[in-house]
């Protein structure tokens, strides 16, 4: 059964009035400008739906806090869907087949699906950097990705495991050297010592094993217990949530008109995590505890979450803008890699129409009108971690 939640904002405030936005013309990953002559020929959205990748948690804070704190009311949307997904919804499947509007999802997991024909664009790429991790215990002497060799070398799947197989591309590695080993969502395979390293999120996965319990102290892992490697320092190294709109609605101009709007929004609500962590993480865990599904994390583990993400969306450039770079990157560590069955990951190039800036930088650059600052970097705060998160 599909979950999903519809949260409305706290707060009584009445809808703004939608602006009239120009309609923007897609073209491929080019930014040019659109026509600003002011005047609108079509109806303005005003329901939209997001299709999230996980469950409510802090890795998706901005949408959150921009129900929560009215932001798209300000852009003039009347009625605003989150749908969470436990795994059982793939986010760019469901925006392909036309069941939302928009959605979260990695590039690399966009790409494969990108090869059977499929329309997609990324018109925001939200984390600038990759978060994932490959942990083991510091005595079983995986330093790097050179030491995977003959290893268990634990993923979740579902496309996470791309970054595994691009770096061991670049370090020359075989692919069929590893046993890639399905792990939960979680870090028991590596407790358990049903793998010899486990794929974990910085924001995430990474603290809920510094939440656990040493049996042989009595105290909580420490990170010295350890040994990480990080694919952001790899040439592996692939973007990871973006949001993706319908390629083809995007010639609709109210379809198009609505994209900026929602930019606007959660741009927003991403400015707002950035600059009240607390106050963010919070909203998250009030809508995590609301939901009809959600994974079980305390509201420390939700702040160490909203710090760590914060680190790899706010890197001191403008939110959300596409780094050509890291998009030739991320298609290329795609293009050399095999999987453990020595198949490709894909076997061409993304079409041109795979992501634009056009539709995110027109919504900066309403909002820097607006007197907003869309760019900056994020100082952490310290989080002391607990046992469980709580």
């Amino acid at each position: 059964m599909r979950h999903s939640t519809l949260l409305r904002k706290r707060r009584g405030l009445a809808v703004a009035a939608a602006l009239a936005v120009s309609a923007i013309a897609l073209t491929g990953c080019t930014t040019t400008a659109p026509d600003d002559s002011g005047s609108a020929d079509f109806e303005p959205i005003t329901d939209i739906s997001l299709q999230l990748q996980w469950l409510p948690q802090a890795q998706f804070a901005g949408y959150y806090v921009a129900l929560d704190q009215g932001y798209f009311e300000e852009e003039g949307f009347e009625n605003v869907e989150i749908l969470p997904s436990g795994g059982d919804i793939v986010p760019q499947d469901a925006l392909a087949d036309g069941q939302v509007d928009f959605a979260v999802a990695w590039v690399p997991k966009v790409l494969g699906t990108l090869e059977s024909g499929v329309e997609l664009t990324n018109v925001a790429q939200v984390f600038q950097k990759s978060g994932t991790l490959q942990v083991s215990f510091a005595d079983d002497d995986i330093e790097s990705v050179a030491d995977f060799e003959g290893k268990r070398i634990g993923s979740w799947g579902f496309g996470n495991e791309w970054e595994i197989f691009a770096a061991m591309a670049a370090d020359g590695l075989d692919s069929t050297s590893v046993s890639i080993t399905t792990q939960g969502f979680d870090m028991n395979a590596l407790l358990n010592g049903d793998v010899d390293a486990a794929q974990a999120m910085t924001y995430n996965e990474w603290a809920q094993v510094l939440e656990t319990v040493n049996p042989d102290t009595g105290e909580l892992y420490q990170p010295e217990d350890f040994n990480v490697v990080s694919y952001e320092d790899t040439a592996g190294a692939m973007l990871q949530d973006a949001l993706w709109a319908d390629t083809a609605r995007l010639d609709d101009p109210a379809y198009a008109d609505a994209t900026v709007r929602f930019l606007k929004a959660v741009t927003k609500g991403w400015i707002f995590a950035r600059d009240n962590p607390e106050e963010a993480a919070s909203i998250v865990y009030d809508a995590a505890t609301s939901a009809e599904l959600a994974y079980p994390v305390g509201p420390t583990h939700q702040l160490w979450m909203m710090n760590e993400v914060n680190k790899l969306i706010w890197a001191g450039g403008d939110f959300g803008l596409i780094d050509q770079a890291a998009w030739d990157k991320t298609v290329a560590g795609a293009l050399s890699a095999k999987n453990q069955d020595g198949l490709e990951l894909i076997t061409a190039e993304p079409a041109e129409s795979a992501f634009s800036n056009t539709y995110i930088q027109k919504a900066l650059d309403e909002l820097a009108a607006e007197g907003v600052v869309v760019n900056g970097k994020y100082t952490p705060i310290d989080v002391v971690l607990t046992e469980g998160g709580k």
